[in-house]
């Protein structure tokens, strides 16, 4: 079943469809439906932050210099690596588009990647494998539903519409919180059969104040919509999200002037 196609999550992060974004998709149609990730508002909050914690799927694994933060990984205990300097820190470096870090995490990881599908690698003795299909994608729904520090789904966040709780439930903070914004917005417009910039026609259309800023009302309007949307797989095995029912919009004024603008500044550039 397929709840999303790849050249949509492209769109929603401004790029090109590359193996990064095929292994994301791999993960989300073959183990999101048992996480509620059809559900489009989950999908937008999902997406977002997959967009930006993998530099818009540029990455799928920790660059490694080492820098003397990752030096210091190889004796990490509270990761579940060895208190020796073995190469732990490298052997269990940052792997997929969230990246999963430490022993003890690659332990947690494999244990729930067998109760899916018991010939899952052992990804302690293979770590190379999580950059596998459909490992890799899945390891960013692991820690979406429990593989986080609550060890708890995020989509009671989620459902709510907070993105503060769901950024620092994987950040730890809110590093990169604006553009995680900005990555929310794209992934909600294009999922409610948008242009991923039209920010002034959904706001026009949700009958709010008309000025392309995307704010907390604005997003609040584009959750409540999305938790109405149809799931991602209620219309089959289709790639895009079923488009929203037109409605007719009266033009405002300020349309009207920038109108009339456009047609006056094209007839005095005609007669330059």
């Amino acid at each position: 079943m397929t709840i999303i196609a790849a050249i949509t999550i492209a769109r929603m992060a401004e790029t090109n469809v590359n193996d990064n974004i095929r292994s994301v998709v791999s993960g989300v149609n073959q183990f999101g439906v048992s996480e509620g990730l059809q559900r489009p508002h989950r999908m937008a909050q999902y997406l977002a932050q997959l967009i930006h914690e993998s530099a818009r799927f540029r990455y799928d694994r920790e660059l490694w210099g080492p820098t003397p933060a990752q030096k210091r990984y190889d004796t990490r205990t509270d990761l579940g690596n060895t208190a020796a300097r073995d190469g732990d820190g490298y052997k269990f470096r940052g792997r997929s588009p969230i990246q999963l870090t430490g022993h003890a995490n690659y332990e947690a990881f494999t244990e729930w990647a067998k109760g899916l599908d018991p010939n899952a690698p052992d990804f302690t003795e293979e770590p190379d494998a999580i950059n596998t299909d459909p490992w890799e994608g899945a390891v960013a729904i692991w820690y979406w539903s429990v593989g986080n520090p609550e060890r708890r789904s995020l989509n009671r966040y989620a459902d709510r519409g907070d993105i503060e709780m769901v950024t620092r439930r994987i950040n730890g903070g809110l590093n990169g919180y604006s553009d995680r914004l900005v990555a929310y917005d794209r992934c909600a417009l294009i999922l409610l059969g948008r242009d991923p910039e039209d920010i002034r026609g959904f706001q026009r259309q949700a009958g709010l104040a008309v000025d392309g800023v995307s704010g907390p009302l604005t997003r609040k309007a584009m959750h409540d919509k999305l938790v109405a949307f149809p799931d991602l797989s209620a219309a089959g095995d289709v790639a895009e999200p079923p488009k929203p029912p037109v409605q007719e919009v009266k033009p405002t004024i300020e349309d009207a002037v920038a109108q009339i603008t456009a047609i006056l500044r094209a007839l005095l550039n005609g007669k330059g």
